[in-house]
């Protein structure tokens, strides 16, 4: 048999001019080799050369804007931080008061106004970006050539002036109040007059702005804390008995001298008096009685006055008075709490600043005419003033000298013998002792108060009894 050979089949031949069909042309014959060979896949469209180029450009010059603008910025601050730094125009210190509620802008108005600096837009900058915290109102003492970086750094971290105000010991609580409402740099009223001894003499500090109101508190406070740590080492044989009754015996003792050293033993004076159921007999207290809180008599004390009852003259009570006549400091308290083991009775002025004392009555009255003598002596010095006037020193005249305020001495019971002058704050010279309390004396307060002799006419002041 014959086999048909398969032969493909017959391709149309591709169409003429004419219109006759047309055949694909890969069915055109091919070897056996290219019918093996495979078909490469298409290449993807390229992009366009010119959008590749835009982009990378835009990038780079971004980058070097970018670039640029860092190396400015570093530059301006650079140059603006020096500014900073710079020194102000302020020649010397100066303290300027930034009113409260004053913001940024007018803080900077307020510098410049002062001299302090001389660019108010770079001091808030500074304010805004570099200070370490908010701006504070209040009184502040600016260096000289301070910079702005100073003023700033003055404005939010400073410390403001510390201003100070001294209340000497044995003043009464109305004469604190009286110097609290004399102080122009302290601000608000005071609510009401403290009790008297309820306040602790001494020098406070405080900033600008502060209540005349929390002076009193801080004064009630640290006499409250004093008070305790003092009465809790107190001796045992003081025979007070409540911390109350010590303060009122400490402002007795305070009015008494002004001399530190001599304060536990005038304590020892009254302790012993107290002990002995023996009358105190202190000048301060009858004036207390007369005045109360004003503290000055403006004159001698008059024979009627010395034997008028009042709660606080102890010529007439037994004992303590029923409170403190002034604001003892912590030298007295402690004089009282710790006085001086001694068998003194009595003391008078022996004309040196200080007092001579004694355990007897005898003893006493040969200080007191000892004392006599050196009175008599500063009598003789003084001469009669220019219009023909009476020796300022002679009680005689009715009016004791106003600036040689006399304090009390302690007597013996029963007795105006020794009720005599007692100048012990003057000095041989004449002069006042420095331990002196600055409250009595001066013309913000003088105490014109002496006492005298009864027994004696001429030492008696010649005034009319109310």
């Amino acid at each position: 048999m014959f086999r048909r050979s398969k032969t493909p089949p017959p391709v149309p031949a591709a169409s003429d001019e004419e219109g006759g069909p047309a055949l694909p042309q890969r069915l055109a014959p091919r070897s056996p080799s290219e019918a093996l060979k495979p078909t490469a896949a298409p290449p993807p469209p390229e992009q366009p050369e010119r959008e590749r180029g835009g982009l990378l450009g835009m990038v780079s010059g971004l980058l070097t804007l970018l670039v640029v603008l860092a190396i400015g910025a570093m530059i301006g601050l650079t140059i603006v931080t020096r500014e900073f730094r710079e020194p102000g125009p302020l020649a010397t210190d100066k303290v300027v008061v930034i009113p409260s509620r004053s913001g940024t802008s007018e803080i900077a108005e307020t510098l410049s106004r002062e001299g302090v600096i001389d660019r108010t837009t770079l001091f808030e900058l500074a304010a805004r970006f570099r200070a370490k915290g908010p701006l504070k109102h209040g009184e502040y003492v600016f260096k000289a050539h301070a910079s702005i970086d100073d003023a700033v750094e003055t404005l939010t971290n400073g410390r403001q002036v510390q201003h100070a105000i001294t209340f000497p010991e044995g003043l009464t609580s109305e004469q604190i109040v009286g110097r609290l409402n004399e102080n122009d740099i302290l601000s608000g009223e005071i609510n009401e007059i403290p009790p008297e001894g309820s306040l602790l003499p001494d020098t406070y500090k405080f900033e600008r702005g502060a209540t005349r109101q929390q002076i009193v508190n801080l004064m009630r406070a640290k006499q409250r804390e004093v008070l305790n740590q003092i009465w809790m080492r107190r001796s045992t044989d003081v025979p007070v008995r409540t911390p109350a009754e010590m303060v009122t015996l400490a402002s007795i003792v305070e009015k008494e001298t002004g001399r530190a050293d001599e304060r536990p033993r005038v304590a020892g004076v009254f302790v012993n008096r107290l002990n002995k159921r023996m009358k105190l007999q202190s000048d301060p207290t009858i004036v207390y009685g007369l005045v109360g809180g004003r503290g000055t008599l403006g004159r001698g004390i008059q024979r009627s006055e010395i034997e008028r009852a009042t709660p606080y003259n102890t010529y007439v009570i037994e004992g303590l008075p029923p409170g403190p006549i002034a604001n003892p400091g912590r030298a007295a308290l402690e004089a009282v709490a710790n006085p001086s083991r001694t068998k003194d009775l009595f003391f008078v002025a022996d004309g040196t600043g200080g007092h001579a004392f004694a355990d007897s009555l005898e003893g006493h009255q040969r200080n007191v005419t000892r004392w006599r003598q050196v009175e008599r002596s500063r009598q003789q010095t003084q001469q009669p003033d220019a219009a023909g006037g009476v020796d300022k020193l002679d009680p005689a005249a009715g009016e004791p000298n106003a600036a040689q305020p006399g304090r009390a001495s302690a007597y013996a019971p029963g007795s105006n013998s020794t009720f005599t002058a007692d100048t012990s704050t003057m000095g041989t010279n004449g002069q006042r002792s420095k331990a002196f309390d600055a409250s009595e004396g001066t013309r913000l307060d003088p105490l014109k108060n002496r006492s005298y002799d009864l027994t004696s006419p001429k030492m008696v002041p010649q005034l009319k009894n109310p």
